[in-house]
């Protein structure tokens, strides 16, 4: 396996309804007018995961570093949570188009059922053929010969499960059985298990001992503070082209207060305060706009929630 190198801090880059005409409905497909207002060349705050949008905050470079670490060191089994929102896929995305090439990868992105259905997803996301009427026995032998055979050409196997909190503690046993497979000392496949909080919770069980043994890597990726939800809205603007501050910094407080530093929801708040100040006809995005979008998408402000410059 080549050298992969743990990543050093990143430094920041600086760091519904969709208005068209002045109040009309407008297709979700035609941001292009709100983008020609603010002199944007793309949508800087959509919903899907994008790895050209990606924002370094510290967590999500300490997040990075662990999933680069746990594949250097050869960890069978490497555990990443996050909550709802908080960019784990963003990465995922990140590290499949950076990967070294002497590694074979398999991404099953929400995988479900029992024993014997997992394996199916797995020879699955490795684009092998599978008779879903063969025998339990014949599928595992032909998963082992194909993780042998990817080992004598020099290449190593992993398994990215995304969304694994919907495994079972019995998926996630066969699994660990995956992770026993080795050759002349060497591990034959790693996984990595990238989900929400309650993936803790069931793997922290004492009967999931045996498993939480083969965790040689684990990370919780936090939503992002203060601070740094500044500098991730400045950095998703200027990767779409802005030029100049288009939110206000008493803007981008309200913002963490109601997103509560949860990526996804940041996003969803600051598309819709792009478009109530297209429809205003506003240079920029103040804190009444904001106010306005939260009202209206009934989300409640977090007024506790410390702030930390």
């Amino acid at each position: 396996m080549s050298h992969m190198s743990i990543p050093q801090e990143r430094p920041p880059l600086s760091e519904g309804a969709n208005i068209g005409g002045r109040g009309a409905p407008k297709p979700a497909s035609q941001f292009l007018i709100y983008c020609d207002h603010f002199g944007l060349s793309c949508r800087p705050f959509s919903l899907l995961p994008d790895p050209d949008f990606l924002f370094w905050s510290s967590n999500h470079s300490r997040t990075y570093a662990m999933l680069e670490y746990g594949l250097a060191t050869f960890a069978p089994i490497t555990v990443i949570t996050g909550e709802v929102g908080a960019g784990k896929t963003t990465l995922i995305r990140h590290l499949l188009r950076d990967v070294a090439q002497d590694l074979r990868i398999g991404l099953v992105s929400n995988a479900y059922g029992e024993r014997g259905q997992l394996l199916h997803w797995v020879l699955a996301s490795l684009h092998q053929r599978v008779d879903e009427w063969s025998p339990y026995v014949s599928r595992f032998a032909s998963f082992e010969a194909l993780l042998r055979a990817e080992a004598a050409e020099g290449r190593h196997t992993v398994l990215i499960i995304d969304e694994a909190q919907n495994l079972s503690e019995r998926m996630l046993e066969e699994l660990r059985c995956y992770s026993n497979l080795n050759c002349e000392g060497s591990e034959l496949l790693q996984i990595i298990l990238v989900g929400q909080p309650d993936l803790l919770q069931v793997i922290g069980r004492p009967r999931m001992q045996q498993f939480m043994q083969r965790v040689s890597a684990r990370f919780h990726l936090a939503a992002l503070p203060l601070e740094a939800v500044h500098q991730y809205v400045g950095h998703r603007l200027k990767m779409a082209g802005a030029s100049r501050a288009i939110f206000t910094a008493e803007a981008c407080d309200l913002v963490f207060e109601a997103s509560r530093g949860v990526p996804r929801i940041i996003n969803q708040i600051c598309d819709y305060g792009l478009v109530y100040a297209f429809a205003e006809g506003a240079e920029a995005v103040g804190a009444e706009i904001i106010a306005k979008v939260v009202e209206d998408l009934r989300i409640q402000i977090a007024a506790t929630t410390p702030r930390a410059r």
